[in-house]
């Protein structure tokens, strides 16, 4: 693992030995690897071990589960997923703070019964940066801003005891005013100036990401679909050092 990055790679491959073919490429470049929906329900959950076995037994997980559900289905989940001694998950903030209280305080209780050291990083997705402001206020009823909602959001998910959040870059300003500068900040919609946005709605380079405040890039098809994916990682790793020197 590259302790400078701020890269999380996401895994988003139909099979495992393609996604351990980027771990093995990317292993020395990037600060961690995503795992989310689609590899966990091709792969099963012994590719967080080929993972390991692959980029060490210390790197950096990041399972992006998105827990969703009653408060205690989701401590169920929270609880089995700390006893694999993972890095970091995540869950729906809009979910409320029973949940994430319930989320926070069975990732405990796992990591101890599994015998690790401490519990996993336990974020809360705040707004998918899919969702524009017209689809907030039109389709889910929202009489809010984008970052009104987001920030609020945000200091819920701060007083259940979750660690961070995972945000649009258009929110970090918003986020770190309101919940000050150890909140660990996961920010998606980053697409390096030039590069095609995808379904991403709220986007923002790297280095801009990086300026305005995140701890965490995660940064997937502008890497893993570019024909030299080393170099194009290698590339944001300089971007990014480069604003926050």
């Amino acid at each position: 693992m590259e302790q400078n990055s701020r890269i999380l790679l996401p895994l988003d491959f139909p099979t495992p030995e393609q996604a351990v073919s980027c771990v093995n490429l990317l292993r020395d470049d990037v600060a961690g690897f995503k795992v989310g929906l689609e590899l966990i329900n091709s792969a099963g959950f012994d590719i967080f071990d080929q993972i390991r076995q692959n980029a060490g037994p210390a790197a950096k997980i990041f399972y992006d589960c998105k827990l969703h559900d009653i408060p205690n289905t989701v401590a169920g989940a929270s609880r089995a997923i700390a006893r694999r001694g993972l890095w970091m998950f995540n869950i729906h903030a809009s979910g409320g703070s029973a949940m994430m209280q319930a989320a926070v305080k069975a990732a405990e209780e796992g990591a101890e019964q599994g015998g690790h050291s401490k519990r996993p990083i336990v974020i809360a997705v705040t707004l998918l940066t899919s969702i524009s402001a017209e689809v907030l206020s039109t389709e889910l009823a929202v009489g809010r801003t984008v970052a009104g909602h987001v920030t609020a959001l945000a200091r819920v998910a701060q007083d259940a005891g979750c660690d961070g959040v995972v945000a649009s870059p258009h929110e970090i300003a918003a986020i770190r005013a309101a919940c000050g500068p150890e909140f660990t900040l996961v920010i998606p919609g980053v697409r390096p100036a030039g590069a095609d946005v995808g379904d991403q709605k709220r986007v923002m380079t790297p280095g801009e990401a990086a300026s305005a405040g995140a701890d965490y890039l995660v940064i997937g098809r502008p890497i893993t679909a570019a024909p030299d994916p080393l170099l194009a990682t290698r590339t944001i790793n300089r971007e990014v050092a480069g604003n926050t020197a």
